[in-house]
């Protein structure tokens, strides 16, 4: 296939990327031309739409290339047919149905295709990044959320309802009997996400904290940013240990801010790991994402190219 130029977009909780990826030939993806603007998601699914819309077109006025076509990443459940969202918390107030996919098109009349944030974050990650070497990988990104997703020989699996591998909302002994933000009780995100280590270490220490600076005072031997640190990651690594068990990946690719922790962290999670993981998955690589904020745009433009291109 011939390169083409895709406006990729990536729908935060505190940012929208937009940007112009351009990909083919076999050619490693260019990203540029990227801008950003607050989501301020409680102004409402919408609101947010018309921002996306407008930031959409801009980047269709700047790029020095015609333009194939619009991929979207974003919060949510996404039905990837469709582009409409089906299901979103109201972190985000009315983006619940947002018809996101047919509306961006509508405005620009270019096709346009939608995937969940971290299916994309996956797609670009297993093609182009951390996990390009491995033919099947489980990406899960730990940041203020846990969610991951599987992709084998290059295509995710979405799952029924478009929302496999929600990693986060797995339990996890260290989280029983806690509240879930989804309804649930005992799922890791609530223990292992950034804002459970930041909250563990202020009830230890009585101290505010950033993610950075328990992470480096973790390092220094800090007892309790070392019990905050060591909480998340045994959380974590003994939900991966029962992932590898049930899916037998080649390998694990971990992106996100928690994922940057020092060594405190990153022990921690492969002890639970291996204590864990049945013998013959007990060694699976664990490996770090490689492009940062450009894997949505870039497995958003993928998605475009995969499944929009020539619509």
């Amino acid at each position: 296939m011939d390169r083409v130029t895709v406006v990729a977009v990536d729908i935060g909780g505190t940012k929208i990327a937009t940007g112009l990826v351009t990909l083919g030939d076999g050619e490693p993806p260019r990203v540029e031309s990227v801008e950003k603007v607050p989501t301020e998601p409680l102004r409402g699914g919408p609101v947010i739409r018309d921002v996306v819309v407008e930031q959409v077109q801009a980047a269709i006025a700047r790029s020095p290339h015609p333009v194939a076509g619009v991929g979207i990443s974003t919060g949510g459940v996404v039905n990837p047919s469709t582009g409409d969202i089906t299901y979103a918390n109201e972190m985000m107030p009315g983006w619940t149905g947002t018809t996101l996919g047919s509306d961006v098109t509508a405005a620009t009349g270019l096709p346009c295709k939608v995937l969940n944030d971290v299916h994309a974050h996956a797609l670009g990650e297993a093609r182009w990044g951390g996990g390009k070497a491995y033919g099947s990988v489980v990406v899960v990104a730990v940041g203020t959320g846990i969610s991951g997703a599987v992709v084998e020989n290059g295509k995710l699996r979405l799952g029924r309802h478009d929302m496999a591998s929600n990693v986060g909302h797995m339990a996890c002994p260290q989280a029983a009997g806690l509240p879930c933000t989804c309804g649930g009780e005992g799922h890791l995100e609530m223990v292992a996400a950034g804002p459970a280590i930041a909250e563990e270490y202020e009830r230890l220490s009585g101290e505010k904290k950033g993610g950075a600076e328990i992470s480096a005072l973790a390092e220094q031997g800090d007892e309790s940013a070392v019990a905050a640190e060591v909480r998340s990651a045994e959380a974590l690594g003994t939900v991966l240990g029962s992932v590898a068990n049930f899916q037998d990946p080649e390998a694990f690719i971990l992106s996100g801010s928690v994922a940057e922790c020092g060594p405190v962290w990153q022990d921690a999670l492969r002890r639970a790991y291996r204590a864990c993981a049945m013998q013959p998955v007990r060694e699976l690589p664990i490996e770090n994402g490689q492009l940062g904020g450009d894997a949505p745009l870039i497995g958003a433009a993928e998605n475009f190219v995969c499944y929009g291109y020539g619509e």
